[in-house]
């Protein structure tokens, strides 16, 4: 049982780094852009659906961003990984991404669920994509505090400038637990863009 245990542990904290780094990959960089793309297209048409107003706020703002996520959770620890692509509105340039997060709580269970993040301003999506962006513990508690619905088409602000819409299997959560978050370029799928 003393060897079960952390070797349950780390399995659970390895399968999404798996996730955001696959190494048995062997899609080229094109169909994974057009998978990538594929979900993005899925998940926004899913978000409309349950959050009409989500339309018209990510109309309007500079960007938007739609990741693919991935989360195992065990005892007091667990981990989230994902890959993404955040599209500026104005000249649809794309850009791939990747993301982790470790954190701490207590629970067991694996879920997959997408965020869709949307940058207000130009600077919000110009710091997130070429700076990459992490989410200090701080976005938890904002993230609980913005949480206002009707001028964000039923979004979270989670920061300056930056909406999240988290959709679930039951359809959109009212909560995004961002905090300890770390994303960065995918230099592999933008290589050919």
């Amino acid at each position: 049982m003393k060897r079960v245990l952390p070797a349950v542990l780390i399995g659970f904290l390895v399968v999404p780094l798996c996730y955001a780094f696959p190494f048995w990959e062997k899609k080229t960089p094109d169909q994974q852009r057009r998978e990538m793309r594929a979900d993005a297209a899925k998940a926004l048409k899913r978000l409309y659906k349950l959050a009409p107003g989500s339309k018209g706020v990510i109309r309007q703002a500079a960007g938007y961003g739609v990741f693919d996520l991935f989360s195992t959770k065990i005892f007091l620890t667990g981990s989230t990984s994902g890959k993404g692509v955040v599209v500026e509105n104005k000249s649809k340039k794309e850009t791939f991404m990747k993301m982790y997060k470790m954190g701490a709580g207590l629970g067991v269970g694996v879920k997959s669920f997408v965020w869709i993040y949307v940058f207000q301003t130009k600077e919000a999506l110009d710091t997130f994509t070429n700076k990459g962006w992490e989410f200090g513990a701080d976005a938890d508690a904002s993230a609980k505090w913005g949480a206002r619905g009707g001028a964000t088409g039923g979004g979270i602000q989670v920061a300056p400038g930056i909406i999240v819409y988290q959709l679930v299997d039951k359809g959109l959560a009212l909560d995004a637990m961002v905090g300890g978050t770390k994303y960065w370029k995918n230099d592999k799928l933008n290589a050919g863009t």
